[in-house]
């Protein structure tokens, strides 16, 4: 005998407190295991199958293997606690009394922006190149609701509000009607993997959710380890009201069974080659990491970190929350350098909405509007600031940030240039959403971009003894190679090629973000060096990571180094 009922009482309140206390409509259903979501609870467990589409067969038969990972903040990230508009920076503070990141704690990337330094092991991505931040992303008439909110920015309907909304996701749409027999004829490996809030329309069709879903980093990590199987009792299914919906669960639930062994296949064939802190989010990316590694061949990922609804204590709250992601950020794609595959995997942040410009009375702030969003990885050929951060001086009403970039555009730009899918089909999975791409330094669809205003590394004038009279060019700036490599275990070195002379300085730095001393300060000639990093420290070093910084001009450039 089959029995689905679960009991639950909803009211209709209002408010932000009662807003967490139900579940959406979409959510209920998909517990149920009835709604055609292609979901089912197995157990503990709640799993999803993926299915051939349009997106995959766009992304399969293109010349490109790049892989996309989106990070959801979920909770409406605070923007002016991740990105610092030092320009603003009185306005700010005057707005932020007891909230605010004191200038003795903002990290200074540009002469315009910072990050607060409990962030700071993203300075060596971005002085990898590793590292952009897009400003004021939103939409027009945002909603300031967490489940609308987040509707919209995972079915891109503008029109959605409460329950009544466009039930697709901007990636579901591409796997509707391409192959009727999907679960007879799965593709062969999940098209999307996703760990945690299976009730989020990202990948959400018509009839089925088409990733392969984990409630959380513990089941997903069961799998790739056991490759565990669930049996299926027939008799389950007998008498049962819902018949033919539960035999096509069923047959989910078999195809997510065929990937449960390939997933732990890769898992074994992968390895973590950096060591991962402790904590959820740290953990899904070091699973990630070794499923890469291990050649799965899924395409795109979605992961989650929660908190970030900061109305109370928010200092302490985000600085957690924000230390852990960069850590973990920077450790993954270290992790994937050591196979060469950090360039082909780009990771992009979002959330439901941002937060506003003045703090509450409960040293938090309520919800806003515009947000950053964060981009990662060595695709993105140079690390900057993208548009135009949002006036703090003449808020609405109600102190929000008004969006300067439509979060559509940024998606268009990740699906047609990172992708390579086709221009028309982006458009058509965006409802109609005119092409309007953003130049975040990669592009497939050969396109021209826009003008749009970026945020560098502030000019340093060359020095009086250097024999360049003039400023070398971007194309000889981004030609300067340089790699740690070791001739032995106890012998860190550094090769570095400069395709002209300039002066050179090379700092090294501990994994706090503390200066350890100068490797190399002098001018280097047109070649290449091999600089032994323990010969050139004055004192001896501990066994460790750590992290090197080179600055030539205007460029800086890090990466890690381990000392044995």
């Amino acid at each position: 005998m089959c029995n689905n009922h679960i009991p639950i009482d909803i009211k209709n309140n209002n408010g932000h407190d009662e807003e967490h206390k139900f579940w959406s409509r979409r959510s209920f259903l998909q517990a149920l295991g009835i709604a055609g979501s292609g979901s089912m609870m197995l157990g503990s467990h709640m799993l999803t199958a993926s299915a051939p589409s349009p997106l995959t067969a766009a992304i399969a038969n293109a010349d490109s293997d790049n892989i996309l990972i989106l990070i959801r903040l979920s909770g409406g990230n605070d923007g002016l606690s991740t990105v610092i508009p030092i320009q603003q920076y009185d306005v700010y503070a005057n707005a932020r009394p007891n909230i605010y990141i004191p200038e003795s704690k903002v990290l200074k990337l540009t002469d315009d922006f910072g990050i607060p330094s409990y962030m700071g092991s993203l300075e060596a991505m971005w002085g990898e190149g590793q590292f952009k931040a897009v400003h004021g992303v939103g939409y027009e008439n945002q909603s300031l609701s967490h489940f609308t909110g987040s509707d919209i920015y995972a079915n891109t309907d503008l029109t959605t509000t409460g329950f009544s909304g466009l039930n697709t996701g901007w990636m579901g749409r591409y796997f509707e009607n391409i192959y009727p027999d999907y679960l007879i004829n799965p593709p062969a490996s999940p098209a999307a993997i996703q760990i945690g809030q299976f009730g989020n329309l990202v990948f959400q069709g018509e009839e089925t959710n088409y990733a392969f879903v984990t409630s959380n980093i513990d089941q997903l990590e069961e799998i790739a380890e056991t490759g565990v199987q669930y049996s299926l009792d027939p008799a389950l299914f007998n008498e049962c009201m819902y018949g033919d919906q539960l035999r096509f669960l069923r047959g989910v639930a078999n195809t997510t069974y065929e990937y449960a062994g390939l997933i732990h296949e890769a898992y074994m064939r992968g390895q973590n080659q950096v060591e991962y802190q402790d904590n959820g989010f740290a953990r899904q990316l070091a699973l990630l990491a070794r499923l890469i590694k291990g050649n799965l061949g899924t395409k795109v990922y979605m992961i989650s970190m929660g908190g970030f609804d900061t109305h109370g204590n928010q200092p302490l709250a985000h600085e957690r929350l924000m230390t852990n992601l960069s850590i973990a950020v920077n450790n993954f794609y270290d992790d994937l350098a050591f196979t060469q595959q950090d360039d082909k995997v780009l990771s992009m942040t979002f959330s439901e909405f941002g937060r506003r410009i003045f703090e509450n009375g409960s040293n938090g702030t309520d919800h806003g509007k515009a947000a950053p969003t964060l981009f990662f990885g060595s695709g993105l050929n140079g690390s900057a600031f993208v548009g135009d951060h949002p006036s703090l001086e003449n808020p609405n009403g109600r102190g929000n940030l008004e969006y300067t970039m439509d979060f559509r555009d940024l998606y268009a730009t990740v699906l047609a240039e990172w992708m390579c899918v086709p221009i028309p089909l982006v458009e058509q999975h965006l409802l109609d959403h005119p092409y309007n791409p953003v130049n975040l330094g990669f592009n497939c669809s050969g396109v021209e971009f826009p003008d749009i205003a970026y945020s560098d590394e502030p000019f340093t004038p060359p020095t009086p003894d250097d024999p360049n009279s003039e400023d070398p060019s971007d194309e000889l700036l981004n030609a300067i190679v340089h790699k740690p490599f070791y001739p032995t275990q106890q012998t860190p070195h550094i090769y570095l090629e400069m395709p002209f002379s300039a002066h050179v300085d090379i700092q090294l730095y501990n994994i706090l973000g503390q200066n350890v001393g100068t490797i190399y300060n002098e001018m280097m000639f047109e070649g290449s060096v091999e600089i032994n990093i323990r010969e050139r420290m004055p004192k001896h070093l501990s066994t460790g990571k750590y992290i090197y910084r080179i600055q030539v001009q205007d460029r800086k450039m890090s990466k890690s180094v381990m000392v044995a």
